[in-house]
């Protein structure tokens, strides 16, 4: 593994850069993020810039990973761990898997278990719609639509919109939105509509 060219392509959906681990709270989210997503690597001894800073107490830093995967995360998470020395300086490899027990919840500093996904280099709460995704992908059996009105008003107003957010959905079809969410879920699993999340909103396409 080229670790410096690794460096050089920069934080994204699939890797992760932490100088040090500090606290279990936060690394669990990084984590539960690249389990609900593709999976994805966290370089420990890297700075945030891509400097190498190496690791000077890897048995700390693993410590610190294996219990926040055993016990700030639900269901636990198996890192696989690997030692690099790049210029004299240690870097420490955590790989997590992309997850075949979907979704996965990490304990915040509020007592509280949330669900986190990975856009671009960040690790964001997950809507509650992502949230049925996740739980509903991971289920064997399909997903049956029934194409009512309110179905055939999504994908005709898709026709005509490049986008649509769930507010405008409910104002569109005079439902609620738990009603709203149930539809397009349905959707997005069926591969009808692709749902985008960003940091700042989440909106629906018609698949491509």
């Amino acid at each position: 593994m080229n670790i410096k060219k690794l460096i050089f392509e920069g934080e994204g959906v699939t890797l992760d850069f932490k100088k040090t681990i500090t606290r279990c709270e936060k690394i669990a989210k990084t984590m539960v993020a690249f389990a609900n997503n593709q999976g994805g690597r966290l370089l420990i001894g890297v700075a945030d810039d891509g400097s190498i800073k190496g690791v000077k107490f890897e048995e700390e830093e693993k410590y610190m990973i294996t219990r926040a995967a055993n016990f700030f995360i639900r269901p636990a998470l198996e890192p696989v761990f690997e030692e690099v020395y790049v210029d004299d300086k240690l870097v420490l490899i955590v790989n997590i898997e992309n997850s075949t027990t979907k979704p996965h919840y990490a304990l915040g500093e509020d007592g509280k278990w949330w669900v986190y996904v990975r856009v671009k280099d960040k690790s964001v709460l997950a809507s509650k719609i992502v949230v049925d995704v996740l739980k509903r992908s991971a289920e064997e059996q399909g997903v049956l639509i029934n194409y009512s009105a309110n179905e055939q008003t999504l994908m005709q107003y898709l026709e005509h919109n490049s986008r649509i957010d769930i507010k405008e959905f409910c104002k569109l079809l005079t439902i609620s939105r738990k009603n709203a969410q149930r539809i397009l879920v349905n959707l997005i699993l069926s591969g009808v509509i692709s749902i985008h999340t960003t940091e700042k909103e989440e909106y629906y396409t018609a698949a491509v």
